[in-house]
């Protein structure tokens, strides 16, 4: 059987012919050692047909085709016309030797084509690479590594490139940064209040939040300086005016040691610097819900924004954490007590980063394992609908924190929950009616303004007896309406001829009716003639 070598190099499609195999040997270990010589080497394989690429565009479109094993319109028509025709209802007498085996697959599926991708073609293929600016006599000294080069960086460059639309990476970083922003705020206002104490011990107790300490540490500096004035920007950092008035009173009989000018003036700095971080940690709490809300609206109405982005993090990406089933989603972040808990036999742990979320605080401990359970399922659910899903919501997150929300009472009450099928078609007729009314809101925003156009103040009037056409299309407009009105009387008029025909008996009635009509019309007017010829006589 003949082989046929398919080799994709940078510059263009190629195709080569192994002939005398039996010289070589069917040997990976022969064809090795005859790789290196070109003599032996061009002997066995010969150059059948070369096809370049367009450009460097299309040479890109086709090295992303043949990485993801998909064979495209030109490498089919590059085949068919310089390998043998195959004919119906029979095998193949030659095998294409291929390097990618996705690729092969799709290649014989497609064309029935029996391609062939292991050891020893693979080494035919690294000869063909080593001696290809050999086989082609066209190629200039250095036009294959300019081709190769620039290939590689366009490549790499598209792989790197990520949707910009769900950049879950930014969600990642941030949440990185919030927890170590935390850790550090935490230990530096600690160290602020160990330093100030010195001076001031009996603020420690007086206020407890770190932030808040910061703040009235700046604000007081000297406490031997504290008065009355001092009340009113206490009561502002604090909003208690009672805790002022004992900072001032406390003050004044504190048994602190005095620190000198420069030592009051570093701890002063030291505070900015830590009100500075809490307040970059609001802002990029903010910035966190931002994105979370962009690239995972479900997941974080379900859970909340900083879990479902400890989630994604820990994941690597919303791609992976849509991936894993939700038994793994469960125990994300609890893998040292899993294997721990493999090794010894001992049981398996219940809730990892899901534990910071308040549904499992809010149920009781025996059900705290169920609850765990129950919205890593509906966590996984959330997560899939966010990473597959063409347009963002958070239809089904709602949806799905109140079916956690009945399970919660049905554990708690006893109540009974609604079921799944349900709530996931509300769900899907509320995210249904949305999408139409973010598609009709523009066509009722263009009428809107149409209208406004054609509405004409008295003020403009002379504007309007200018725009000739526009008022011709107004009185065009009219007389279309009272001819389609026109054309609705007559098919009424025709419907209820025929409904008269068909319905005899209706018919007849009518005619009874009339006569009856007319009856009663002769009597009268005879009634009217004999009084008058009464009176004449008279």
């Amino acid at each position: 059987m003949a082989l046929y070598l398919l080799y994709e190099s940078s510059s263009g499609y190629a195709l080569f012919q192994a002939q005398g195999l039996d010289e070589i040997g069917q040997n990976t270990e022969a064809v090795r050692n005859s790789v290196v010589d070109l003599n032996r080497f061009g002997k066995v394989v010969q150059l059948t047909a070369f096809q370049p690429f367009e450009s460097a565009i299309d040479g890109l479109n086709q090295c992303n085709s043949v990485s993801e094993g998909l064979m495209t319109d030109e490498l089919r028509s590059f085949l068919e016309l310089n390998l043998p025709k195959i004919k119906e209802g029979k095998k193949s007498k030659f095998s294409l030797g291929v390097a990618e085996p996705k690729l092969g697959s799709h290649i014989s599926e497609t064309t029935k084509i029996t391609c062939q991708s292991g050891e020893f073609v693979l080494e035919l293929l690294r000869g063909v690479r080593l001696h290809f600016d050999k086989f082609i006599k066209d190629l200039k000294p250095g036009d294959l590594e300019k081709a190769q080069l620039g290939l590689a960086h366009s490549y790499s460059r598209a792989k790197v490139k990520f949707n910009v639309n769900r950049v879950d990476n930014m969600v990642i970083q941030a949440i990185f940064l919030l927890d170590t922003l935390d850790k550090d705020i935490n230990s530096f206002s600690m160290r602020v209040r160990e330093w100030y104490s010195w001076h001031f011990p009996e603020l420690v107790k007086i206020v407890n939040d770190n932030y808040l300490y910061a703040r009235v540490a700046k604000l007081i500096e000297d406490k031997s300086k504290l008065s009355e004035e001092h009340i009113p920007a206490l009561t502002e950092i604090l909003g208690d005016e009672d805790k002022a008035k004992e900072i001032v009173e406390a003050g004044k009989a504190s048994m602190g040691q005095y620190l000198t000018p420069v030592d009051l003036i570093n701890v002063q700095l030291f505070a900015q610097r830590v009100m500075d971080l809490a307040e970059y940690r609001k802002n990029l709490y903010d910035y966190l819900v931002t994105k979370m809300n962009d690239i995972a609206p479900n997941l974080a109405s379900l859970i909340g924004e900083v879990v479902g982005a400890r989630l994604i993090s820990h994941a690597g990406s919303l791609t992976n954490l849509a991936k894993c089933p939700s038994s793994t989603l469960q125990i994300l972040g609890a893998e040292k007590a899993l294997f721990r808990a493999l090794k010894t036999r001992g049981n398996t742990p219940k809730y990892g980063l899901i534990f910071h979320s308040s549904f499992i605080g809010r149920a009781s401990a025996k059900n705290k394992g169920r609850m765990a359970r129950y919205l890593a399922n509906k966590c996984s659910i959330a997560s899939r609908i966010d990473c597959f899903a063409e347009r963002g919501s958070t239809v089904f997150g709602e949806k799905l924190r109140e079916q956690v929300e009945e399970r919660l009472e049905f554990y708690d009450k006893g109540v009974a929950p609604r079921k799944n099928i349900d709530v996931m078609k509300s769900a899907i007729e509320t995210s249904q009616n949305k999408d139409v009314e973010m598609e009709e809101a523009p066509h009722v925003e263009a009428s809107t303004k149409k209208s406004k156009k054609k509405k004409v103040k008295p003020e403009d009037a002379p504007v309007a007896a200018t725009n000739g056409d526009a008022s011709e299309d107004d009185a065009k407009s009219e007389k279309k309406k009272k001819k389609e009105k026109r054309k609705m009387e007559q098919e009424q008029d025709h419907g209820a001829e025929k409904t008269n025909g068909v319905n005899g008996d209706v018919a007849e009635n009518d005619g009874t009716a009339k006569k009856k009509k007319k009856k009663s019309k002769d009597e009268g007017v005879a009634a009217s003639e004999t009084k008058k010829k009464k009176k004449s006589r008279e």
